[in-house]
C-alpha cells in the first residue's frame, strides 16, 4: 500500500500563528479574565486587622459607598461587613476603554481573634475608609500574674 505525500505549506502555519496572536490579544485586552475574586463572594474587601491589649481594630476601604449603606454585625466571634454599591448611569455616547469597577452587593465575614463586647464597638467612616474599634471582653484581655518568692 503506497502512502501519499502531503505537501507542506508554510503559509498555513503562519495563518494559524496569526490566529493564535489574535486570540491572545483578544483574551488579554478586549475580554480579560478576572484575576480578582468576585466581590459578591465576600473577598473583595481588603482588610487590616490588629489587636491591642484592650481592643480589636479593623480597617477597610469602601470607596463610593455612603455610611448608611453599610451594615456591620458581630455574632459570637464572626464580624460581618456588608453593603451595596450603586451603579452609575452609563454614558451611551462615551466610548469606554475599560470598565472594571464592581457594582452590587458585597459582604466580608471575618473571624475575630478575641471575644469582643459588640455593644461598645465604634465605627468611623471617613474618606472611604471604615475603621471599627471592638473592645475586648474582660476574659479576653491578658492578665498579669505576680509571683511570690518565699524566703526572700
Amino acid at each position: 500500500m503506497a502512502r501519499g505525500l502531503t505537501r507542506w505549506d508554510p503559509w498555513s502555519e503562519a495563518v494559524s500563528l496569526q490566529e493564535a496572536m489574535d486570540r491572545l490579544f483578544e483574551e488579554s485586552f478586549i475580554h480579560p479574565r478576572r484575576s480578582w475574586p468576585a466581590p459578591s463572594k465576600g473577598e473583595a474587601l481588603a482588610v487590616d486587622m490588629y489587636e491591642t491589649d484592650d481592643e480589636v481594630v479593623v480597617k477597610t476601604g469602601i470607596p463610593g459607598v455612603k455610611a448608611e449603606d453599610i451594615d456591620i454585625s458581630v455574632t459570637d466571634d464572626l464580624l460581618t461587613i456588608q453593603g451595596e454599591t450603586k451603579a452609575e448611569d452609563k454614558l451611551e455616547e462615551a466610548n469606554y476603554v475599560r470598565q472594571e469597577r464592581h457594582y452590587g452587593a458585597f459582604a466580608r465575614h471575618l473571624s475575630l481573634p478575641s471575644t469582643v463586647v459588640a455593644e461598645r464597638a465604634t465605627a468611623e467612616f471617613e474618606d472611604g475608609v471604615l475603621t471599627l474599634t471592638l473592645p475586648k471582653a474582660e476574659e479576653a484581655k491578658p492578665k498579669t500574674i505576680k509571683i511570690k518568692a518565699e524566703g526572700r
